[in-house]
């Protein structure tokens, strides 16, 4: 019971293995993040087209929720600027200009995109997650991290731009640099802010160095009578979250169901990433489908009290990450202190500079830069070194969903081209060492079994491998001259094989046995011989085609050829009690050297 009860609550599991050492830094980090959540909530519910005030409400009600049901200890939810123009988009022409119906579709759209990712998960359609190798995930958060320090340069320095886009934005920054647009106010307190943070960091001071940067900031602005001379945040609306939906229609339902797709698939494939990457970074697993069900909770509650659409925010989970955060207890010391700023001292972020959230922000996200990452995969792995260039160039021109769907389908065709031109070897005896080895790899110790050629093909045959498979099994039966009786082929890498590889497969038994040569099988898994039978080749292919191992295999041909083993023969004991498939073995051997069974095993040394 409290098993199934933690898996659908991890917030119970979190709390029954709480640890005294995490309280301090949970707390600390939920008042670092408070800082951020006020004005990043408050500005993104206005891109949105929505009240300031909805913003809180879209933060402090889903980091609640998310905090009980939310796989991730460190991810902190809001409203996210992937998801703020979607959301605009689809309910302002609906609202007609009324912000009580615009909060209340809002609200609707919330809940819609959340029930979408709820139901989601529960099919466990979150395997999608899968498909984010290291290297996508990789170009993801450093294209992310570049995102967000350009949307923060002007704020640091005490200016706007206006401009969609990253590139657009850097062209709009570059002409605001040498138009003089620089706010020297903002620009000392923003760079200082940031100065603070990174020496506080490096030096490793017991106090957090944004919290540092934050109370030296809001004490200079006040002490100098700032507030005037650079933007602030500005006095908290006073209120608290609370149910808005009146007025809504059926129609509204339908009108906002595309939208809600579109949403529910953005904040999904943005959290899902930041979520298994953070986790992976702390030594933690994360579900997808988990994590689709809780923050599609997160939306629903956040809906239903007043708020719009949220996300994983990919700005304020690396400040909490940064701040030493543990447990999702952060996010709820967040989500209260918001509320207590609002009922108890709503002007006290009037003396907070915004220039120095945006140092909070870019020194958070300068630690989701990986240089060193990259470096190793130009190393060892220039095609995934490509494929984390094709997700971060992606991101950054067209977008998060579109940059990781085209860094996927790049993914799934080097998969494909992995798998067509696989390592193949030919395999024979070593001097001295046991079993049968790479031939390329022993080029003076190695050398073929007369008679025999050993094959290994490391990879699925499929469609696009089959026939490069054959042409090279071919090529290796010329080179081995015309002596050769038996091909064998080390089966065991070959997971799976479709109808154009078993055709392939054919042709090729066709070819060597016009040469006077056999096509055996050793240590092939039971689901490939099973899907072979399905495929109506069972006669072509007998039970005495499948050997348990490479060495029962080569004892029996070595043992026919010599003329002493002629009797030899292996009964291969299938589920069912069927005779041809690999798996549970037993080698039956009549004759000369009776009892002998190695596991891809040879002789210790040259016969």
């Amino acid at each position: 019971m409290a098993t199934t009860l933690e898996r659908w609550l991890p917030g119970v599991r979190t709390a029954r293995r709480y640890k005294r050492a995490w309280l301090w830094p949970d707390i600390r980090s939920g008042i670092v993040v408070t800082a951020l959540l006020i004005p990043a909530g408050m500005g993104y519910a206005q891109v949105s087209g929505l009240p300031p005030v909805t913003g809180l409400y879209a933060t402090v009600i889903p980091l609640l929720a998310y905090a009980l049901v939310g796989p991730s200890r460190i991810l902190v939810l809001g409203p996210d600027s992937a998801l703020a123009p979607i959301i605009g988009a689809a309910i302002l022409p609906l609202a007609l200009g009324d912000d009580d119906r615009a909060v209340a579709l809002a609200g609707l759209l919330a809940i819609m995109v959340g029930l979408v990712m709820l139901l989601a998960g529960v099919v466990n359609l979150g395997f999608v997650t899968d498909l984010l190798s290291k290297p996508v995930r990789l170009g993801y958060l450093n294209a992310i991290a570049l995102i967000v320090i350009v949307s923060q340069i002007p704020t640091l320095l005490g200016f706007s731009v206006d401009a969609d886009g990253i590139g657009a934005r850097v062209v709009e920054i570059g002409r605001a640099l040498a138009d003089g647009a620089v706010g020297p106010t903002a620009a000392a307190i923003g760079v200082g802010s940031l100065a603070i943070i990174l020496v506080l960091r490096r030096v490793k001071f017991p106090v957090p160095g944004v919290l540092v940067a934050v109370v030296v900031a809001m004490v200079v602005t006040w002490a100098f009578s700032l507030a005037d001379a650079l933007p602030t945040v500005g006095a908290l609306p006073q209120g608290l979250p609370a149910p808005a939906l009146g007025g809504l229609e059926w129609s509204d339902v339908k009108d906002l169901a595309i939208p809600a797709l579109g949403i529910a698939l953005v904040a999904f494939t943005d959290s899902a990433v930041l979520s298994r990457t953070l986790a992976a970074r702390r030594g933690e697993t994360v579900r997808g489908s988990d994590e689709l069900r809780g923050i599609g909770i997160a939306n629903i509650a956040g809906g239903a009290m007043g708020g719009f659409p949220i996300s994983a925010s990919s700005s304020r989970t690396p400040v909490a990450e940064q701040a030493g955060s543990k447990s999702q207890l952060t996010g709820v010391v967040g989500a209260v202190l918001l509320v207590v700023f609002m009922l108890l001292m709503p002007g006290l972020t009037v003396v907070l500079p915004k220039a120095t959230l945006a140092a909070v922000v870019i020194a958070a996200v300068i630690t989701l830069i990986d240089v060193k990452a990259v470096r190793t995969l130009w190393r060892i792995d220039k095609i995934e070194l490509g494929l984390s260039m094709a997700a971060l160039t992606g991101v950054l021109v067209f977008g998060v969903l579109e940059g990781i769907g085209a860094a996927v389908v790049l993914s799934m065709f080097a998969f494909v081209r992995r798998s067509w031109r696989p390592y193949r070897a030919e395999l024979g005896r070593v001097h001295g060492l046991r079993g049968y080895h790479d031939l390329t790899r022993f080029p003076e110790q190695g050398e073929r079994i007369p008679g025999l050629v050993i094959v290994r093909f490391d990879a699925p045959l499929f469609f696009a491998n089959g026939e490069a498979f054959a042409r090279w099994v071919r090529a290796r039966v010329k080179a081995a001259g015309p002596d050769v009786t038996t091909v064998i082929l080390a089966s065991e890498p070959i997971t799976a094989v479709d109808t154009t590889a078993v055709d392939q497969l054919v042709e090729l038994e066709e070819w060597l046995a016009k040469h006077g040569v056999t096509l055996v099988f050793a240590e092939m898994k039971d689901p490939v011989v099973d899907t072979l039978r399905r495929y109506g080749v069972a006669d072509r292919f007998p039970a005495d085609r499948f050997a348990p191992t490479v060495g029962a295999a080569v004892d029996r041909v070595t043992g026919v050829l010599r003329g002493d083993l002629e009797g030899t023969r292996w009964d291969v004991a299938a589920d069912g009690g069927e005779e041809g498939a690999a798996g549970e073995v037993e080698v039956e051997v009549e004759g000369e050297g009776a009892g002998r069974s190695e596991s891809d095993e040879g002789p210790e040394s040259n016969p």
